[in-house]
Formats: C-alpha cells, sequence, structure tokens
C-alpha cells in the first residue's frame, strides 16, 4: 500500500489517509466570526450596482409600463433582502431569484444574480440534493424568462438585447451549473470537516468516558483490597489479643505469645498498607514496599496464621496448579475472607474446612464450618461479600454464602478459568 505523502506540518491518523486541515487565516476567522456582515456586503453588492445597470439601461431604451418598473424594483429589494438569510432560508432566497429573473424579462437582460447565490448557498448550507433539484427548476425558470423576454420585445416592436432565446438559455443554465458545483464542492468539504470534528468530539468524549470508568473500577479494586487488609488484620488482632487478655492472669507466657502474633499480624498488614500506598503515590514514594501481591502460595502460610489465631483449619487443594497470577490473588482473598468471617462469626467451631480444587473449566473455592450457634464477636460494614462478588464476576463465576443444613456456614465461589492443559490443546 502507497504511503499518502504529506506535510511536515499536516499529520496524519491511522494509515496516512487523513490529514488534519490546514488552519484558517486572519481573514477567513475574520469573515466566520461576522456572518451578518458577510450577507450585508453580499446583498449590497448585488442591489447597489444592479439598480445602477437598470436605471441606466432604462434611459437609454424604451421605458416599459410604470407597473413593470415598480415590480423590478421590488423583485430587486426582495432578493437583496432574502440575501441575509441566505444561509438559514437559502429556498426563500431561490424564490426570490426566480420572481427576479421572470420580472427582469421584459427589459431584455435577465437578472440571474439571485438565483445563483441560492444555488450555491443550497448546496452548500442545505444539501446536495436540494440544490440539483434547485439547479432543475431554475433552468426551467431561465428559459421561461428567455422565452419571455423574446415574446415581449417582440409584441412592444422593441430591438432584441443579446441572443436568441436557446442560446440565452444555454448561457444561464451554464452559469447556474458552476454556481452549483461551487457550492456542492464547498458544501462536501464543510460537511466533510464538521463531521471530522463531530467525530473528534466523540472520540474525546468516548475517551473521557473510559477514563472515569477505568478510575471507578481501579477505586474499586483498591477499596477491595484495602478491605480485605484492614479486616483480616484487625480480625486477627482483636482476636489474638482478646484471647491473650483472658489467658494473661492464669498464663503469661500463652499470653506473651499471643501478643507476638497480634504484633506479627499488625506487622503484615502495615506492609500490605504500606504496599498498596505505595502503588497510589506512586514512583516518588522510594521507601514503599514493592513486594508482589501475595498468590497461591502464600495460602498455607495464611490458613497456619488463623490457626495460630485459635481457628481450627484444615485445608485441601486438588487438580493442577494455579498459575494466572490475578487468578492466584482472587483466590487467596477468597480463603482470606471466608477465615475472616469464620474468627469474626464462628465462636466455638470444632472444624473450619478450606477446600480449592482445579479442574479444567474453573476452579472452586469452599470454605464450611461447623458452628452451630454463630455469634457476632467483631461487627463488619458488610462490604466483604459485595467485594468478593465482584471479585468472583470478573470471571463469570458464582458466589454462593448461607447456612448449611446439619448447622454451620459455607461460603463457596467458583470461577470460571481453563486450566493451563486446556489452553495449550485449544
Amino acid at each position: 500500500m502507497t504511503e499518502v505523502p504529506h506535510a511536515p506540518d499536516q499529520p496524519t491518523a491511522v494509515g496516512g489517509e487523513l490529514r488534519l486541515p490546514k488552519a484558517p487565516g486572519v481573514l477567513r476567522r475574520f469573515w466566520a466570526r461576522h456572518p451578518r456582515l458577510v450577507d450585508g456586503l453580499i446583498a449590497g453588492v448585488y442591489v447597489v450596482p444592479t439598480l445602477f445597470v437598470w436605471m441606466v439601461a432604462s434611459s437609454t431604451q424604451a421605458q416599459p409600463p410604470l407597473w413593470l418598473t415598480l415590480a423590478h424594483v421590488a423583485a430587486i429589494g426582495a432578493a437583496g433582502a432574502a440575501l441575509l438569510f441566505r444561509r438559514t432560508r437559502p429556498g426563500l432566497l431561490l424564490a426570490a431569484g426566480w420572481l427576479t429573473c421572470l420580472v427582469s424579462a421584459p427589459s431584455g437582460a435577465l437578472d440571474a444574480g439571485p438565483i445563483l447565490f441560492a444555488l450555491y448557498a443550497l448546496a452548500v448550507y442545505r444539501s446536495t440534493r436540494s440544490a440539483w433539484i434547485g439547479l432543475a427548476v431554475s433552468i426551467g425558470v431561465g428559459a421561461l424568462s428567455a422565452q419571455v423576454s423574446t415574446w415581449y420585445r417582440t409584441a412592444a416592436d422593441l430591438r432584441p438585447i443579446g441572443p436568441e432565446p436557446s442560446g440565452m438559455s444555454v448561457g444561464l443554465a451554464v452559469f447556474m451549473l458552476i454556481a452549483t458545483l461551487i457550492g456542492v464542492t464547498v458544501g462536501n468539504r464543510r460537511r466533510y470537516l464538521d463531521a471530522l470534528i463531530a467525530r473528534a468530539h466523540d472520540l474525546a468524549r468516548e475517551r473521557d468516558q473510559q477514563a472515569q470508568l477505568a478510575g471507578a473500577m481501579e477505586r474499586a479494586r483498591i477499596a477491595r483490597e484495602m478491605h480485605d487488609i484492614v479486616s483480616h488484620g484487625l480480625t486477627v488482632m482483636i482476636t489474638l489479643a482478646e484471647g491473650s487478655a483472658a489467658t494473661a492472669a492464669r498464663d503469661p507466657d500463652r499470653a506473651a505469645e499471643a501478643m507476638r502474633h497480634v504484633a506479627e499480624a499488625g506487622r503484615g498488614a502495615l506492609g500490605e498498607m504500606r504496599r498498596m500506598l505505595g502503588v497510589l503515590t506512586g514512583p516518588a514514594d522510594a521507601a514503599a514496599d514493592r513486594s508482589p501481591q501475595p498468590d497461591a502460595a502464600a495460602i498455607p502460610a495464611l490458613v497456619e496464621g488463623f490457626r495460630e489465631a485459635g481457628l481450627p483449619v484444615r485445608l485441601t487443594t486438588s487438580g493442577s496448579p494455579i498459575t494466572e497470577p490475578a487468578l492466584q490473588l482472587t483466590v487467596y482473598r477468597l480463603v482470606q475472607e471466608g477465615l475472616t468471617n469464620a474468627l469474626r462469626h464462628a465462636e466455638g467451631a470444632q472444624r473450619v474446612d478450606v477446600a480449592i480444587e482445579r479442574t479444567e473449566e474453573a476452579v472452586s473455592v469452599t470454605i464450611d464450618d461447623d458452628a452451630r450457634n454463630p455469634v457476632t464477636r467483631i461487627t463488619g460494614a458488610g462490604r466483604g461479600l459485595a467485594g468478593l462478588r465482584e471479585r468472583v464476576g470478573l470471571y463469570g463465576g458464582t458466589l454462593e454464602a448461607g447456612p448449611l443444613p446439619h448447622g454451620g456456614w459455607r461460603l463457596q465461589a467458583v470461577l470460571r478459568a481453563a486450566s493451563d492443559q486446556r489452553k495449550e490443546q485449544a
């Protein structure tokens, strides 16, 4: 494909086929800012010379009847007034041009100036179709005016002016065609530029909307991460602190060990918070922890932390390992939120089972506990399950949370994610 050459100061769009229009000059910008002034000048340029030429011709030739003279002057005035509205009402200008052309026929010099302006205005400010229709009718009006001029001067025994009616009609048709073609060219370019500008505005609005959507999605993602970090860390710390306070009198060593776990949990949550804030503040925060997000390999350590907090957790995994980083983070957050809720509400549970199963089509995460009488020790804001549903929704999966038939609670999530073996086969 041959590249379209372009000037260095005129950048092109993709493929080099769409050039930016040249910026208008000072005069063009001035006329564009004062359209009424332009229309007034055009009207004056038409009316004043036309009346002057008509008066000179009338003084050297036979005078037509008074009513015809008044009609001609009125038609010129009407056409001049219609020129002031050529942008908004070109059809009115065309009708005034037809009237002027017919009324000027007896004088022998057909006045087709308003018709030419009207055909140009129709093509530029209306449509190409209306301009061609106006041209067809105007050619008929010009032929009729030429014939009327010949009839009148023959009946009044006046010397013919100009060529025969057929030649006069052809001349008028040529001038009308030229005016229409110029108007079509200018109008098409005008509409093309308007379409380009409208498209650019649409793209700018779409870009801004996409940026807003991306910002909203990022805020939602950060909110989910912050909730998981704060909720998990504080829940573990509160639970361990309560246990330490309960055993401080009878078992100081165990209480001290629990407080050390509280400090470790706090440092872990603080590190994750620093990493998240480092991502938000950007490169300026050089001291931020740049460790990666937790993955599937961190789940055993997460479970061990809940065991140290007093939750009897048992972890089982099956299927091929999970390798996608985003999917690993989602699974980690599912386990983290499920165990955090169990630590909050499943007081007295003798068993908490975490099962992670990877199949060819999906990843299933199930967290069950056997707490018969759930007790809410720590009140949450209710955003945990909503955040999990958003995470699961990214994979087209499902999330179910509710009581079990024989007591206890179940949190089960199924994420639609094909395994690596299936991807290779595909």
